[in-house]
Protein backbone atom coordinates (compact mmCIF):
# COMPACT_ATOMS: atom_id res chain seq x y z
CA UNK A 1 0.00 0.00 0.00
CA UNK A 2 1.26 3.69 -1.14
CA UNK A 3 1.85 5.78 2.71
CA UNK A 4 -1.14 8.57 2.74
CA UNK A 5 0.50 11.83 2.45
CA UNK A 6 -1.14 15.09 4.00
CA UNK A 7 0.87 18.29 2.92
CA UNK A 8 0.17 21.68 4.75
CA UNK A 9 0.47 24.63 2.14
CA UNK A 10 0.75 27.62 4.44
CA UNK A 11 1.01 29.87 1.02
CA UNK A 12 1.40 33.50 1.77
CA UNK A 13 0.17 33.79 5.41
CA UNK A 14 1.27 33.87 8.98
CA UNK A 15 4.61 35.88 10.83
CA UNK A 16 7.18 34.03 13.03
CA UNK A 17 5.29 34.46 15.91
CA UNK A 18 1.82 32.75 14.93
CA UNK A 19 3.79 30.07 12.85
CA UNK A 20 6.03 28.77 15.93
CA UNK A 21 2.61 28.26 17.76
CA UNK A 22 0.98 26.99 14.81
CA UNK A 23 4.20 24.23 14.69
CA UNK A 24 4.36 23.82 18.64
CA UNK A 25 0.58 23.00 18.68
CA UNK A 26 0.80 20.34 15.46
CA UNK A 27 3.89 18.75 17.22
CA UNK A 28 2.65 17.97 20.29
CA UNK A 29 -0.94 17.00 18.41
CA UNK A 30 1.04 14.93 15.56
CA UNK A 31 4.13 13.73 16.64
CA UNK A 32 2.83 10.11 17.46
CA UNK A 33 1.36 10.13 14.28
CA UNK A 34 4.25 10.93 12.59
CA UNK A 35 6.41 8.43 14.44
CA UNK A 36 4.14 5.74 13.45
CA UNK A 37 5.27 6.07 10.01
CA UNK A 38 1.57 5.23 8.83
CA UNK A 39 0.73 8.96 7.72
CA UNK A 40 3.38 11.02 6.07
CA UNK A 41 3.16 14.86 7.70
CA UNK A 42 4.60 17.57 5.43
CA UNK A 43 4.68 21.27 6.79
CA UNK A 44 5.35 24.05 3.69
CA UNK A 45 5.71 27.51 5.28
CA UNK A 46 6.90 30.54 3.38
CA UNK A 47 10.79 30.70 2.68
CA UNK A 48 11.59 32.92 5.42
CA UNK A 49 10.26 30.49 8.40
CA UNK A 50 12.09 27.49 6.95
CA UNK A 51 14.64 27.64 9.56
CA UNK A 52 12.38 27.98 12.31
CA UNK A 53 9.61 25.57 11.35
CA UNK A 54 12.70 22.84 10.88
CA UNK A 55 14.27 23.60 14.52
CA UNK A 56 10.60 23.47 15.69
CA UNK A 57 9.97 19.66 14.34
CA UNK A 58 13.52 18.33 14.42
CA UNK A 59 13.34 15.02 16.17
CA UNK A 60 9.76 14.24 15.06
CA UNK A 61 9.05 12.73 11.75
CA UNK A 62 7.08 15.86 10.47
CA UNK A 63 8.23 17.06 7.36
CA UNK A 64 9.18 20.27 6.10
CA UNK A 65 8.36 21.72 2.45
CA UNK A 66 9.24 24.74 0.56
CA UNK A 67 6.47 26.23 -1.59
CA UNK A 68 8.92 26.67 -4.64
CA UNK A 69 12.79 27.09 -5.65
CA UNK A 70 14.42 27.82 -9.04
CA UNK A 71 16.61 25.59 -11.08
CA UNK A 72 19.31 27.28 -11.42
CA UNK A 73 22.19 26.31 -8.52
CA UNK A 74 23.80 30.00 -8.24
CA UNK A 75 24.07 33.00 -10.06
CA UNK A 76 22.34 36.44 -10.24
CA UNK A 77 18.80 35.60 -10.22
CA UNK A 78 17.92 38.15 -7.66
CA UNK A 79 14.74 37.38 -5.10
CA UNK A 80 15.03 33.40 -6.14
CA UNK A 81 16.09 30.49 -3.79
CA UNK A 82 18.12 28.04 -5.17
CA UNK A 83 17.54 23.76 -4.62
CA UNK A 84 20.49 23.74 -2.03
CA UNK A 85 19.36 26.57 0.07
CA UNK A 86 15.76 24.48 0.29
CA UNK A 87 17.60 21.50 1.38
CA UNK A 88 19.57 22.62 4.22
CA UNK A 89 16.27 23.16 6.01
CA UNK A 90 13.66 21.34 3.90
CA UNK A 91 12.94 17.36 2.46
CA UNK A 92 10.41 18.66 0.05
CA UNK A 93 9.21 20.83 -2.48
CA UNK A 94 5.97 21.85 -3.90
CA UNK A 95 6.46 22.91 -8.00
CA UNK A 96 4.17 23.81 -10.15
CA UNK A 97 1.57 25.32 -8.39
CA UNK A 98 -1.60 26.41 -10.38
CA UNK A 99 -0.89 29.67 -8.38
CA UNK A 100 2.77 29.54 -9.89
CA UNK A 101 1.13 28.90 -13.52
CA UNK A 102 -1.01 31.74 -13.12
CA UNK A 103 0.69 34.44 -11.13
CA UNK A 104 3.82 33.98 -12.16
CA UNK A 105 3.77 32.61 -15.64
CA UNK A 106 5.18 29.09 -14.76
CA UNK A 107 5.29 26.69 -17.61
CA UNK A 108 5.59 22.59 -18.31
CA UNK A 109 8.73 23.42 -19.23
CA UNK A 110 9.57 25.27 -16.34
CA UNK A 111 8.48 22.71 -13.90
CA UNK A 112 10.29 19.74 -15.57
CA UNK A 113 13.25 21.68 -15.03
CA UNK A 114 12.87 22.54 -11.23
CA UNK A 115 11.63 19.04 -10.68
CA UNK A 116 15.21 17.79 -12.25
CA UNK A 117 16.86 20.45 -10.01
CA UNK A 118 14.91 19.24 -6.65
CA UNK A 119 15.98 15.51 -7.02
CA UNK A 120 19.58 16.46 -8.15
CA UNK A 121 19.46 18.15 -4.31
CA UNK A 122 17.58 14.80 -2.77
CA UNK A 123 14.47 16.85 -2.37
CA UNK A 124 11.03 14.90 -3.04
CA UNK A 125 9.28 17.22 -5.46
CA UNK A 126 5.33 17.36 -4.45
CA UNK A 127 3.98 18.76 -8.36
CA UNK A 128 1.00 19.95 -9.16
CA UNK A 129 -1.28 19.38 -11.96
CA UNK A 130 -5.31 20.50 -12.11
CA UNK A 131 -7.44 22.04 -14.66
CA UNK A 132 -9.55 25.46 -14.81
CA UNK A 133 -12.80 26.02 -14.80
CA UNK A 134 -13.59 26.86 -18.71
CA UNK A 135 -11.30 23.34 -19.39
CA UNK A 136 -13.35 21.37 -16.95
CA UNK A 137 -16.75 22.83 -18.18
CA UNK A 138 -15.84 21.79 -22.09
CA UNK A 139 -14.88 18.20 -20.95
CA UNK A 140 -11.43 18.48 -21.59
CA UNK A 141 -10.16 17.96 -18.27
CA UNK A 142 -8.30 14.25 -19.58
CA UNK A 143 -6.53 15.88 -22.07
CA UNK A 144 -5.23 18.83 -20.34
CA UNK A 145 -4.04 17.08 -17.01
CA UNK A 146 -2.28 14.08 -19.35
CA UNK A 147 0.03 17.32 -21.24
CA UNK A 148 0.39 18.35 -17.56
CA UNK A 149 1.93 14.77 -17.04
CA UNK A 150 4.02 13.94 -20.37
CA UNK A 151 5.67 18.12 -19.40
CA UNK A 152 6.39 17.91 -15.99
CA UNK A 153 7.78 13.78 -16.06
CA UNK A 154 9.58 14.57 -19.32
CA UNK A 155 13.39 13.07 -20.01
CA UNK A 156 12.86 11.33 -16.28
CA UNK A 157 14.06 7.88 -15.48
CA UNK A 158 11.33 5.39 -13.83
CA UNK A 159 13.45 5.18 -10.56
CA UNK A 160 13.28 9.53 -10.66
CA UNK A 161 9.52 9.30 -11.24
CA UNK A 162 8.79 7.27 -8.03
CA UNK A 163 10.50 9.28 -5.99
CA UNK A 164 7.69 11.97 -7.38
CA UNK A 165 4.46 12.98 -5.49
CA UNK A 166 1.59 14.39 -7.70
CA UNK A 167 -0.85 16.50 -6.34
CA UNK A 168 -4.02 17.02 -8.56
CA UNK A 169 -5.60 20.66 -7.86
CA UNK A 170 -8.67 20.98 -10.08
CA UNK A 171 -7.97 25.28 -10.00
CA UNK A 172 -11.76 25.70 -9.70
CA UNK A 173 -11.83 24.15 -6.73
CA UNK A 174 -8.66 25.83 -4.93
CA UNK A 175 -9.65 28.27 -2.49
CA UNK A 176 -13.48 28.51 -4.05
CA UNK A 177 -14.72 26.67 -1.64
CA UNK A 178 -16.16 24.57 -4.00
CA UNK A 179 -14.40 20.75 -3.93
CA UNK A 180 -14.57 18.11 -6.24
CA UNK A 181 -16.20 15.37 -5.60
CA UNK A 182 -14.25 12.42 -3.97
CA UNK A 183 -15.18 10.01 -7.08
CA UNK A 184 -14.75 12.68 -9.36
CA UNK A 185 -10.80 13.52 -8.32
CA UNK A 186 -10.26 9.75 -7.98
CA UNK A 187 -11.55 9.01 -11.74
CA UNK A 188 -8.82 11.23 -12.90
CA UNK A 189 -6.57 10.52 -10.99
CA UNK A 190 -7.10 6.88 -11.72
CA UNK A 191 -7.61 7.50 -15.45
CA UNK A 192 -5.63 10.75 -16.45
CA UNK A 193 -3.16 10.69 -14.07
CA UNK A 194 -1.85 7.29 -13.72
CA UNK A 195 -3.15 6.57 -17.23
CA UNK A 196 -0.27 9.08 -18.21
CA UNK A 197 2.14 7.32 -15.99
CA UNK A 198 1.81 4.41 -17.76
CA UNK A 199 2.01 5.19 -20.94
CA UNK A 200 5.52 6.62 -19.89
CA UNK A 201 6.66 4.14 -17.59
CA UNK A 202 4.36 1.38 -17.04
CA UNK A 203 1.87 -0.19 -14.83
CA UNK A 204 4.12 -0.64 -12.04
CA UNK A 205 5.22 2.98 -11.83
CA UNK A 206 2.29 4.81 -11.92
CA UNK A 207 0.79 2.01 -9.23
CA UNK A 208 3.74 3.73 -7.54
CA UNK A 209 3.41 7.07 -7.47
CA UNK A 210 1.87 8.40 -4.87
CA UNK A 211 -1.15 11.11 -5.57
CA UNK A 212 -2.52 13.74 -3.22
CA UNK A 213 -5.80 15.53 -4.19
CA UNK A 214 -6.03 19.63 -3.25
CA UNK A 215 -8.43 21.78 -3.57
CA UNK A 216 -10.69 23.46 -0.40
CA UNK A 217 -9.72 20.34 1.80
CA UNK A 218 -11.39 20.20 5.27
CA UNK A 219 -11.91 17.93 8.06
CA UNK A 220 -15.05 17.49 7.23
CA UNK A 221 -14.72 16.39 3.07
CA UNK A 222 -11.43 14.66 3.85
CA UNK A 223 -12.98 11.19 4.45
CA UNK A 224 -14.53 11.25 1.09
CA UNK A 225 -11.28 11.88 -0.40
CA UNK A 226 -8.83 9.30 1.59
CA UNK A 227 -11.14 6.13 1.16
CA UNK A 228 -10.72 6.49 -2.52
CA UNK A 229 -8.81 3.61 -3.50
CA UNK A 230 -6.46 6.23 -6.43
CA UNK A 231 -5.95 9.26 -4.03
CA UNK A 232 -2.75 8.71 -0.95
CA UNK A 233 -3.34 12.17 0.64
CA UNK A 234 -4.30 15.57 0.67
CA UNK A 235 -2.08 19.05 -0.09
CA UNK A 236 -4.14 21.09 1.91
CA UNK A 237 -4.36 25.07 2.13
CA UNK A 238 -6.57 27.09 4.64
CA UNK A 239 -7.37 24.46 6.94
CA UNK A 240 -3.64 24.13 7.37
CA UNK A 241 -3.32 27.20 8.86
CA UNK A 242 -5.73 25.88 12.09
CA UNK A 243 -4.25 23.19 13.85
CA UNK A 244 -7.43 21.63 14.65
CA UNK A 245 -8.37 21.35 11.47
CA UNK A 246 -5.03 20.01 10.05
CA UNK A 247 -4.61 17.56 13.18
CA UNK A 248 -8.09 16.40 11.85
CA UNK A 249 -7.01 15.80 8.56
CA UNK A 250 -3.81 14.42 8.89
CA UNK A 251 -5.27 11.54 11.03
CA UNK A 252 -8.13 11.20 8.54
CA UNK A 253 -5.06 9.46 6.41
CA UNK A 254 -5.15 6.58 9.08
CA UNK A 255 -8.78 5.67 7.12
CA UNK A 256 -6.80 4.29 4.60
CA UNK A 257 -5.56 1.12 6.70
CA UNK A 258 -9.37 -0.04 7.72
Amino acid sequence: MRTPIIAGNWKMNMQLATAAELVTALKNDLAPLAASNQVEIVLCPPFVYLPRVAELVQGTRIGVGAQNMYFESKGAFTGEIAPAMVADFAQYVIIGHSERRQYFHETDESVNKKIRAALAQNLKPIVCVGEALETYEMGETDIWVRGQIHGAFKDLTAAEARALIVAYEPIWAIGTGKAATGAGANAVIGISIRGALTDLYGEAVAQAVRVQYGGSVTAKNIDEFIVQPDIDGALVGGASLKADEFSAICRAGLKKFE
